[in-house]
């Protein structure tokens, strides 16, 4: 009778090791395809961060070239202005040429 127990408890024995045993499997194969999915999720998301890189690049690259733009517009402006200035500058003078010849010919009067 106790061999019969002993039978029956290591029979028990043997089939709790083949469940465990196939729920470690079940366990391994749903880690392994979490991981693959948190692979590829990582891969999307490698993608996606490239893309915004790029895109974000692009974009200082743009406006890289539309600050050299207005860089060179306002030295263009910057010039002109001098000239004016040196231009009124001479009118002044001429002006003051002009008043000293009109005051000279109210004198002779």
């Amino acid at each position: 009778m106790e061999d019969k127990i002993l039978q029956a408890i290591e029979g028990l024995k043997n089939d709790l090791n083949s469940k465990i045993n196939s729920l470690s499997d079940k366990v391994d194969k749903q880690g392994n395809q979490i991981n693959l999915l948190s692979e590829k999720v990582d891969n999307q998301q490698i993608k996606e961060n490239t893309q915004i890189l790029k895109a974000l690049e692009h974009l200082a690259q743009v406006n890289k070239a539309e600050h050299d733009k207005m860089s060179l517009d306002i030295a263009e402006i910057s010039g002109e202005i001098k000239a004016m200035r040196k231009g009124l500058s001479n009118v002044e003078l001429i002006t003051a040429s002009n008043w000293g010849d009109i005051v000279k010919l109210k004198s002779v009067r």
